[in-house]
């Protein structure tokens, strides 16, 4: 396995040893994402060597703050800054193409409202962020770790909603959403037993779709053959 480094100006893409809950894959950026983020890395990139950061120093401004672990090609972060240019947001991906991709979409919608780390979010929680600087922290489709015996590394576990909380004001919402219906039952659990978080929708229900995700075209294959969405709404008590 390959870990990019050097290219954007940090080291290995995490520090944290153990089970992982992504795998890095080597695919390659089209020459699109590439130039995108030649051009844009340096405005918009943020590296674990910076520390912790000051978001109004980073944006300029004290706005609403949200966290996407995990953004894939970055489409649905991009909508979802574009349609709330009063907010600010933090993207986390590990794949350098998922990365250009978004960056390309920054370039092209002209958003000044869209940060991006490129390491393991795991990192971007211990080493970057301060306590209680986030408003919102959405996690959308991560890697379901379908087999059993895979289960030990999804991303959703009781310690890492506990350092998810620590970063979440109190009020601030968990957002979650999941197409693996085992994955949802797991979600639930995990954070209906969490301290210091209570259910939007109340005990042990999910959440319908808020308007402010945007339906991905994956999502949309999916509902055509009838798979369903599950999405979960969870907030900080204190």
């Amino acid at each position: 396995m390959t870990e990019h480094s050097d290219s954007n100006g940090q080291g290995a893409v995490t520090t944290r040893r153990g089970i992982r809950s992504f795998v890095l894959r080597q695919g390659r950026m089209t020459e699109g994402q590439k130039k995108a983020y030649e051009r844009c890395w340096p405005k918009y990139g943020l590296t674990r060597e910076q520390g912790m950061i000051d978001p109004r120093e980073v944006f300029g401004r004290e706005a609403w703050l949200n966290l996407e672990i995990g953004f894939g090609m970055g489409k649905s972060l991009a909508d979802m800054a574009e349609a709330a240019p009063e907010q600010d947001f933090i993207g986390v991906e590990v794949h350098l193409a998922g990365v250009g991709a978004l960056l390309k979409e920054v370039e092209d919608r002209g958003l000044e409202n869209v940060r991006i780390y490129a390491i393991d979010a795991n990192d971007v929680i211990d080493l970057c962020l301060p306590d209680a600087c986030l408003d919102r922290v959405m996690l959308f489709f991560p890697d379901p770790w379908h087999k059993k015996r895979h289960h030990k590394r999804r991303l959703v576990q009781p310690e890492f909603c506990q350092r998810i909380r620590h970063k979440l004001r109190v009020g601030g919402i968990f957002h979650l959403a999941t197409d693996w219906e085992n994955y949802a039952e797991h979600m639930m659990e995990v954070l209906s037993d969490s301290e210091g978080f209570a259910n939007d929708e109340g005990d042990g229900k999910f959440a319908p779709r808020p308007e402010h995700r945007p339906i991905t075209k994956f999502e949309q294959r999916g509902a055509r053959l009838g798979h369903g969405v599950w999405d979960l709404v969870f907030r900080r008590t204190n």
